[in-house]
């Protein structure tokens, strides 16, 4: 189990789903990883938000869409910055689009949507009273967060731009933030040791998200949750989701299950073991 208080600036901390129907969504995912959820907004305001939660701490959400978006399921990637206004202004000034200009949600923070230059969405989260994901990197929680892209070099100079971002070869290209692994060190003493042990490459404890290829869809951000079986996390998707993929990695177990949600919409990417381990090593 690992819970996380806050995150440094340039770090993923939050994620939540759009989706066409949330009261079956949240029915959906917790049976699927044992969230509890709930509602945080007015019954008389029109609309969904449950948090959902593992053992009273914060995961995820889940919402109704936004006025006049299509009726499609998407994950969405909150980055955790100092000032949304200023990552607004790296944003543009590097070349990508500013979706909708920073607000504030209550007391919980402010936010704003925008898209690089390839047109992968994501978000940026100034926090409030409401600091990120508390249950990562363990059943059910979020263990990745991917970007996928065809463009890495593009991807690089954007993302390097507006939040520090370079990159590490672990067979694949992932996102690292510099000094990150300081700080996962001063939460988990050793852990720099642990990886080693485990031959992960170097740099790894500064890795914040991974990359991928874009497979003949859009770019985008993507979500990689770990969960203890995945033999039994295919049960719950036989009544209404259906399995996609699995894939092998590095001659391991299969790495990942692909799911889509009753309207053949790309939902989420669950994934076990993932490299390294999640129960063992943090990667967030």
């Amino acid at each position: 189990m690992s819970t996380r208080e806050d995150y440094p600036a340039g770090v993923p901390c939050w994620v939540d789903t759009n989706q066409p129907d949330p009261v079956d969504a949240a029915r959906f995912y917790s049976g699927l990883f044992g969230w509890q959820t709930e509602e945080a907004m007015p019954p008389d305001s029109g609309a969904h938000y449950y948090m959902a939660r593992i053992d009273g701490r914060d995961v995820a959400a889940i919402s109704s869409q936004p006025p006049g978006a299509p009726p499609e399921a998407m994950w969405n990637t909150y980055i955790r910055v100092d000032s949304a206004d200023d990552a607004a202004a790296r944003v543009r000034e590097a070349g990508g689009r500013v979706l909708s200009e920073p607000f504030d949600v209550f007391e919980a923070g402010r936010m704003g949507v925008f898209a690089d230059p390839e047109g992968a969405v994501f978000c940026v989260w100034q926090p409030g009273s409401h600091r990120g994901s508390a249950a990562v990197n363990e059943h059910g929680a979020v263990n990745f967060n991917n970007l996928h892209t065809d463009d890495v070099e593009a991807a690089r100079v954007f993302y390097g731009a507006v939040f520090g971002w370079t990159t590490i070869d672990a067979g694949s290209p992932m996102w690292a933030l510099p000094g990150y692994g300081d700080h996962l060190e001063e939460l988990n003493p050793g852990l720099r040791a642990g990886m080693k042990q485990m031959g992960a490459p170097e740099g790894f404890e500064n890795v914040v998200a991974t990359i991928l290829p874009r497979g003949g869809g859009p770019a985008r951000w993507s979500v990689t949750f770990a969960v203890d079986d995945v033999d039994a996390i295919r049960r719950p998707c036989r009544s209404g989701w259906r399995l996609l993929y699995c894939q092998p990695v590095r001659g391991r177990e299969p790495l990942a299950d692909r799911l889509r949600d009753r309207r053949w919409v790309l939902s989420i990417l669950g994934c076990i073991l993932p490299y390294p381990p999640a129960r063992q090593v943090s990667s967030r």
